[in-house]
């Protein structure tokens, strides 16, 4: 009798991430948390990387108990290059090789509404404000562009290594980007939305330069739709690092709600294990596009 080959349709052989060790940007809160959770429930070890030590504590704590991974906390800004050359020091001397780096953390900036009668009021609502300048867009880009290429190329040696951690494994970065990087409106953020869009071209320059110099490492990004955080809750989260959002304020969309934690744990675990995507931005959006176009 012939043999089949059923097990590797396994769900735990589709989405494996156990064993693999993994790096999470702002896996304190919000969407980092949910890739963390997802990998970590998994038996992926996880490092999470934020600013708070008390943040990244208290996901350990509250998350890390048993699971089959680990959930280890990384203190680190990843806006300053000098941060970054610690953190890979201070890896390299915990692991020899990183299987995955979540680029997660970003911030939104101040908003603007392009509104107005006239030339005149359009230019008073987002040229005129003191806090739309230069040095915001400047803060906005240097977190959710600029520290995706510096951490990701910083990371390079020990993510080539990956494959040496499982036969015929490649190393993969995940940008989380947004659908306000594909939307043609500013959302009444023009910073934030020029930044995800500026991110999810990066996402597609690093894949491609990366083959080319003739690396084992894929590079994807998840660009998500509403889905509760510490950004779109207005900078609040519970004592368990969860947010909420109302759900009839989002009736619009065709899913008829904000996406959940099981809606971005599985993108998440899709773009990271399957081995045959890459240079590609996933939408995972609840059919935000569909109502309101692109």
């Amino acid at each position: 009798m012939a043999s089949n080959n059923n097990t590797d349709f396994q769900l735990g052989n589709l989405f494996n991430v156990k064993d693999k060790i993994a790096l999470v940007t702002g896996g304190g809160s919000g969407i980092g948390l949910m890739a963390t959770q997802a990998l970590a429930v998994n038996g992926c070890k996880v490092y999470i990387v934020g600013r708070s030590e008390d943040k990244l504590e208290r996901v350990a704590e509250i998350y890390g108990k048993d699971i089959p991974g680990q959930i280890i906390p990384l203190t680190a800004d990843i806006t300053k290059k000098e941060d970054i050359k610690r953190l890979v020091a201070d890896f390299e001397k915990r692991e020899k090789c990183l299987c995955m780096l979540v680029n997660n953390a970003g911030i939104a900036g101040a908003t603007h509404k392009p509104e107005g009668d006239s030339a005149e009021q359009v230019r008073a609502n987002i040229f005129d404000p003191e806090d739309q300048s230069f040095e915001l867009w400047e803060q906005v880009y240097r977190t959710n562009v600029g520290q995706l290429y510096f951490l990701s190329t910083a990371f390079l040696p020990l993510l080539q290594r990956a494959t040496e951690h499982q036969y015929g494994y490649s190393g993969t970065i995940l940008n989380i980007t947004s659908i306000s990087g594909v939307v043609k409106r500013s959302q009444n953020h023009f910073a934030y939305n020029a930044s995800k869009g500026a991110a999810i071209h990066l996402t597609k320059l690093l894949a491609n330069e990366l083959f080319l110099a003739g690396l084992k490492i894929r590079v994807n990004s998840v660009a998500p739709g509403v889905f509760p955080s510490e950004m779109t809750a207005g900078g609040q989260s519970g004592e368990d690092q969860k947010s909420e959002l109302p759900k009839e304020k989002y009736a619009s969309i065709p899913a008829g709600r904000p996406g959940n934690d099981r809606d971005m744990g599985s993108a998440i675990l899709f773009a990271l294990s399957n081995q045959y995507f890459n240079g590609q931005n996933v939408v995972v959006d609840g059919g935000y596009l569909i109502a309101n176009g692109a």
